[in-house]
């Protein structure tokens, strides 16, 4: 039996009965902030994994979402939940007329070009003070005391997510978006609208991403500008979960969310708490002090994290995932001798 084909399912299966055999909110606050970088992560891998328009714009679409479910709350008296489905909107209604513009340009000038997006929004937001209330942001009642039903939720988002963009790559516009990738010029000769088809994706990405603002919105309760148009905690991060997990790849982003926020977590709380405990424990002032440098280097994890994807899984975890079950001797493929085995990781020029 296959068990990759069953994966999906199993921890599909798993997820679901999650909560409800780890009673534990704390966990539970982890899982929902994995299953809400899923989404980002694929909404990223859409446009940049498998269109190839590398993009750094995450952050104005998530803000955009963000700031859509908080002001039906302060300025309609609406519900955040209809942030939602608006959020998505309003995300898509900034995305295209920045895509019909940008997509003129290529590789890093494109790139450069959803960076600047990001602060543009970022100062709108921050500025816009009668509408936005600039930096002091705004603060929404939650509707659950319960942190289960924003769990159910994003996963029902996750999943959603995943099985969409599977189905959108499944059909001609997934074939489009892969010719686009592979070399633009030759699939314009073959008559393919490049321009149409980069915004469809685009469209699509931000819609998600917007989605995703949206829920954090109505999970956390308050919002500013440098916590949702933030490039580092938003657009690096999507690149990143895109990156470990494996650009290109279907579950790459999912598996990538479920890495990056294990790694960010365990940086900030100290190896959950030992590093602290046996800092305390050599009562050394100097050892104290360098554990408290240590819960605040999540971003130095990152760093190194990325640095040994790119030497070792140039492909992500998905990508390579063969060539991490040949390293742990789990697997060993046809025509390879023991030298060949011991050389796999090694970076390839």
């Amino acid at each position: 039996m296959d068990i990759k084909k069953y994966l999906p399912y199993i921890t599909l299966a798993v997820l679901v009965l999650f909560p409800i055999v780890v009673k534990n909110d704390y966990y539970t606050h982890l899982m929902i902030l994995v299953l809400m970088w899923v989404v980002i992560g694929s909404a990223w891998n859409l446009i940049a994994g498998y269109t190839g328009q590398v993009s750094f714009g995450d952050a104005a679409f998530f803000g955009t979402g963000a700031y859509t479910a908080g002001l039906m709350v302060t300025k309609l008296g609406w519900s955040p939940w209809w942030g939602l489905l608006f959020g998505g909107f309003m995300a898509v209604l900034i995305a295209m007329p920045f895509g019909w513009i940008c997509f003129r340009l290529r590789g890093a000038y494109f790139a450069l070009a959803t960076l600047a997006l990001n602060e543009i929004m970022r100062h709108i937001a921050t500025i816009w003070e009668s509408l936005t209330d600039g930096m002091v942001g705004i603060l929404i009642m939650q509707d659950f005391v319960s942190k289960l039903p924003y769990y159910y939720i994003a996963l029902a988002l996750a999943v959603t997510t995943i099985v969409v963009i599977k189905i959108v790559m499944g059909s001609k516009w997934g074939y489009y978006f892969l010719s686009i990738r592979e070399d633009q010029d030759a699939a314009e000769s073959l008559g393919i609208d490049t321009h149409h088809y980069k915004m469809w994706s685009l469209a699509i990405a931000a819609w998600l991403t917007g989605v995703a603002g949206a829920l954090y919105m109505n999970y956390m309760g308050f919002i500013d500008p440098h916590v949702v148009f933030s490039l580092h905690d938003i657009s690096i991060m999507a690149i990143l979960v895109g990156i470990v997990g494996g650009v290109g790849t279907h579950y790459g982003p999912a598996v990538g969310a479920f890495v990056m926020v294990a790694v960010q977590e365990l940086f900030r709380t100290g190896g959950f708490g030992i590093v602290m405990k046996l800092a305390k424990a050599s009562e050394s002032e100097f050892i104290i002090d360098m554990a408290q440098v240590i819960t605040k280097a999540h971003v130095m994890g990152f760093g190194i994290l990325v640095v040994l994807s790119i030497l070792y899984l140039p492909n992500g975890f998905v990508g390579d995932w063969d060539k991490i079950l040949r390293f742990l001797r789990l697997k060993r493929p046809n025509n390879m001798d023991n030298n060949d085995i011991d050389n796999i990781g090694e970076a390839k020029p």
